[in-house]
C-alpha cells in the first residue's frame, strides 16, 4: 500500500530555502536542522573520468556558487557525473555499432547499451533532482527574497 511504510506528499523543502522566501507558509522553522557545511571548492574523485569529469568540473563550482552542495551531497554529485559517463559512454557504443548487435546465437539482438543508457538516464533522474538539476526542482528552490518584493499597494499608501 502507498504511503505505509513511510512518507507520503511532498518531500518537505529545507529550512534554509523557507527563510530564503521569507517562510510563505508562516510556520516555525526548524531551528535544529543538521547544517553540514556548505562546500565552496570541490575537485572531482580521482577514478572519474571522461565526460563524467568534465561534468563535474562543469556543474559542481555553480552548486557551490549557489551553495546548494554541502559535505553531505558530494556523492549524489558523484553518482550523478558517473551516471552521465554512463549515458555517454553508451551512446558512443550505438554510434558505433548501432541499435542492434549480433547475439550469442547469431541473431539480432538489441544493443546492451541501450539498456546502460536507460539506467544511466534514470540515475540521473534520481540524483539530479536531489541536486536541484531539472526544471521541476529548480521550481522548489527559491533565492532570497527581493528587497521591495512586498505589497506592491504600500507606495499608495505613503509614508507612516
Amino acid at each position: 500500500m502507498p504511503g505505509v511504510t513511510g512518507r507520503s506528499g511532498r518531500k518537505p523543502k529545507p529550512t534554509a530555502a523557507k527563510d530564503l522566501a521569507g517562510n510563505p507558509g508562516k510556520r516555525a522553522l526548524n531551528k535544529y536542522e543538521p547544517n553540514f557545511g556548505a562546500v565552496v571548492n570541490i575537485d572531482p574523485p580521482e577514478w572519474l573520468e571522461g565526460p563524467g569529469r568534465e561534468l563535474w568540473e562543469h556543474l559542481a563550482p555553480l552548486l557551490c556558487a549557489q551553495k546548494i552542495l554541502q559535505a553531505t551531497d558530494i556523492q549524489n554529485l558523484e553518482a550523478y557525473c558517473a551516471a552521465y559517463g554512463r549515458f555517454r559512454a553508451g551512446q558512443a557504443d550505438i554510434a558505433r555499432h548501432g541499435i542492434t548487435v549480433a547475439g550469442a546465437q547469431g541473431g539480432v539482438v538489441k544493443n546492451p547499451a541501450a539498456t546502460i543508457i536507460n539506467e544511466a538516464l534514470k540515475q540521473m533522474a534520481t540524483y539530479g533532482a536531489m541536486l536541484g538539476l531539472d526544471p521541476s526542482s529548480r521550481q522548489r528552490l527559491q533565492g532570497p527574497k527581493k528587497r521591495g518584493d512586498g505589497n506592491p499597494f504600500a507606495a499608495l499608501l505613503g509614508p507612516r
